[in-house]
């Protein structure tokens, strides 16, 4: 029968930059999965801090050598959405390569006091505040713009906003607008409840901002949920955004700058999909076209990547705990950890991440189930994103069987209530920092450990 190498050696090219195996044993960006098993154990969390840097300057590169092919006339501005994970380590390895800040919450100011307070930024940096703000919020952006955060700039989501930057803000303040796009049409509902509609942006323009020396519009938004994708939903949008920018342009002639918001992907499989320099070429095309139709200059760009920037760093370990045939042809591989409690998005959005056998490659696969450790049935994991299946080695008696979801970075630990209490009281697993030292060599720390029972009793009010 034929070995798991054989069939992950039929169905992709390999082996990629990121993944290759030795001795049977896989390596990720070049680190040896099984001496980190072996010195830490599972199940854990992993971080690959240097790869969050080479994504940040991926994108700078194309939109840099895009900008100068098509000559537009604009500039770029890399910034990185604080949501997708707010832990110090991510930040402060984002910040080491001249980037901006997108927030959506009033603690993320907080995050960004901190940050000044360790020297990683100085007054200068963009702190593009997003989101529908609660007067905390507001408060706090009205603080750091107050305390000579000369790029702190609200974006405005509702009509009521700025009423309150009108009575606390003291000093000449850049704002910006948030435009409520249209939802894909297969969507629950048709407009997103976030942003100001179309037709009141330029009475907001208008009526609350022209005629006040405080306030200077600087930035038209535009996000959707699905990203920046190859479909015609997208470029309908896109378009309608620009000419919307056109059409204020003319009203606000300081209005200088658009943020089309995160979008770029990450791999859900192990080759890659998705055509980064095409599409950014396009995006750049398409506001050349319709600025020169309207007679306007071509604005500054932002881009506010979270996936695309942490996504790709992580990964989570397992080992299969056993196995279990449930009837006839349903094998079950079961894990020493939880899709719903560790990877909540494999079980509310059906996400699926690359897998991989970290260890046994030369052993006869089958196709099985996987199962989490908690007694609710939707904790499984049954399909890849290129197959509705999943194959992994057959369990050796002898040594155990090492599983791997790759690409885990974004958004994990914040659904999952990081440190908190999750179903069955399955607990955080320990979280693994990996950097390379100044000869690239590979070193390791722990940030966490394991969740402990100890937090769990205090949090649910058993200990003091």
């Amino acid at each position: 029968m034929d070995k798991y190498t054989d069939l992950i050696h039929q169905t992709f090219d390999f082996p990629t930059d990121e993944f290759q195996v030795e001795n049977n044993e896989l390596l990720f960006n070049g680190i040896p999965l099984m001496d980190i098993i072996k010195k830490y154990g599972t199940p854990l969390k992993l971080t690959y801090l240097p790869k969050i840097s080479s994504q940040i300057q991926k994108a700078k590169l194309i939109f840099k050598e895009s900008i100068e092919k098509l000559n537009y006339n604009g500039t770029y501005t890399y910034c990185y959405c604080t949501k997708a994970s707010h832990f110090s380590f991510v930040m402060e390895e984002a910040l080491k390569n001249d980037i901006h800040i997108e927030t959506s919450s009033g603690y993320d100011i907080q995050i960004v006091r901190a940050l000044h307070a360790k020297g990683k930024i100085d007054k200068n940096i963009y702190i593009i505040c997003n989101g529908f703000k609660r007067e905390r919020y507001r408060e706090w952006i009205s603080d750091l713009i107050n305390d000579g955060f000369v790029n702190c700039m609200p974006i405005l989501d509702h009509l009521g906003e700025i009423e309150y930057y009108k009575e606390n803000v003291h000093v000449k303040t850049k704002l910006g607008i948030r435009l409520a796009a249209d939802e894909e049409p297969k969507f629950e509902f048709y407009t997103s409840r976030l942003g100001v509609r179309y037709n009141d942006v330029i009475d907001l323009y208008e009526q609350q901002i022209k005629n006040d020396p405080k306030f200077e519009l600087k930035m038209l938004h535009y996000f959707i949920n699905t990203g920046i994708k190859d479909t015609s939903y997208y470029w309908s949008e896109l378009s309608r955004f620009i000419r919307k920018y056109c059409e204020l342009k003319r009203h606000c002639p300081e209005l200088d700058t658009v943020d089309i918001g995160g979008g770029f992907p990450i791999k859900t499989s192990i080759q890659a999909d998705y055509d980064y320099r095409y599409m950014t070429e396009e995006i750049l095309r398409t506001f050349k076209r319709i600025c020169a139709e309207e007679g306007v200059p071509e604005p500054n760009i932002f881009s506010e990547f979270g996936i695309f920037t942490v996504g790709e760093s992580a990964a989570n370990i397992y080992s299969i705990l056993d196995e279990k045939l449930q009837n006839d042809k349903e094998l079950w591989y079961m894990i020493d950890g939880s899709f719903i409690t560790n990877l909540p998005d494999a079980w509310a959005l059906n996400q699926r991440w690359p897998l991989l056998a970290v260890n046994h490659w030369d052993k006869e696969y089958r196709k099985i189930q996987l199962g989490g450790m908690t007694c609710d049935s939707q904790d499984y994991y049954n399909s890849e994103m290129h197959s509705f299946q999943v194959f992994l080695p057959k369990i050796p008696k002898k040594e155990p069987l090492y599983i791997g979801f790759f690409h885990t970075g974004a958004y994990q630990e914040q659904l999952s209530g990081y440190g908190g209490i999750k179903h069955c009281l399955i607990p955080s697993p320990q979280h693994i920092l990996v950097d390379r030292d100044e000869n690239g060599e590979i070193k390791t720390w722990q940030f966490a450990p394991e969740q402990t029972p100890e937090s769990m009793l205090k949090i649910l009010g058993y200990q003091i």
